[in-house]
């Protein structure tokens, strides 16, 4: 649909930026695919016009109302931290487009693209790390079966590249309205931090009120961090 087409078009932008040896034909067909990039997709918006209205929704997260929220909590938000982490300009970010699947409880109509984590990889001081940082302002930091496939694959590419895997969990727990596959995707990313225990460097950073699995998980890494008056860890949510 338009989605794919709006990636497609992307990768296509990208690839003429990294490329100098196009052929003629090649840059005539690029020429055509971004003409067509810029017809309108209806309602008077081309296809340009919507995919930065996408990337401009992206990054504000649960929205500009939940971000001042959690800055007024002298919190920053998960795009704020990785940021911060990584040397400046080597992050590259994972799966920013996806979604949750459910459709209960009417979730079909609360949807937010990288569905309240975001992953990938990046440098720190010139060596490779992969990382997570949960967003609080979606849906409370809440893990989804798509929130924890996520995890579950910047985790794996660490071990596959001998790299650490660092962690900065801010969540409630599982997503209730997921109900049993909430809870067998946490099940998922236990056995990966099981997996490389001994493997890969594993590091854990607790930035908020994290409860349930985002507690277990962390708890099987090899080092927790915790920040004064504002990290809390239970085993269960509180009353």
């Amino acid at each position: 649909g338009i989605f794919l087409d709006l990636i497609l078009m992307n990768r296509l932008v990208n690839l003429a930026r990294l490329s100098h040896r196009l052929s003629h034909t090649s840059q005539i067909q690029l020429q055509s695919g971004l003409r067509a990039f810029s017809t309108q997709v209806g309602g008077g918006e081309t296809f340009q016009q919507r995919w930065q209205k996408i990337n401009a929704s992206l990054v504000k997260g649960g929205g500009e109302a939940r971000i001042q929220k959690q800055h007024a909590g002298k919190k920053l938000t998960a795009r704020e931290r990785i940021e911060l982490l990584f040397d400046q300009g080597t992050f590259v970010e994972y799966d920013r487009y996806v979604t949750h699947r459910c459709t209960d409880f009417g979730m079909s109509n609360q949807k937010f693209y990288g569905d309240g984590v975001v992953t990938g990889q990046g440098e720190i001081n010139g060596k490779i790390v992969f990382a997570f940082s949960q967003d609080f302002t979606v849906f409370g930091g809440s893990l989804s079966e798509t929130h924890s496939e996520k995890i579950c694959k910047i985790m794996d590419k660490a071990v596959q590249a001998g790299a650490p895997v660092i962690g900065m969990n801010d969540s409630g727990g599982a997503r209730i309205q997921e109900g049993v596959e909430s809870l067998a995707a946490y099940a998922e990313i236990f056995q990966r931090n099981v997996d490389a225990s001994g493997v890969v460097p594993q590091l854990s950073l607790i930035m908020g009120p994290c409860a349930g699995g985002a507690v277990y998980s962390p708890a099987l890494t090899d080092f927790v961090f915790m920040v004064q008056d504002s990290s809390y860890m239970f085993v269960t949510g509180p009353d």
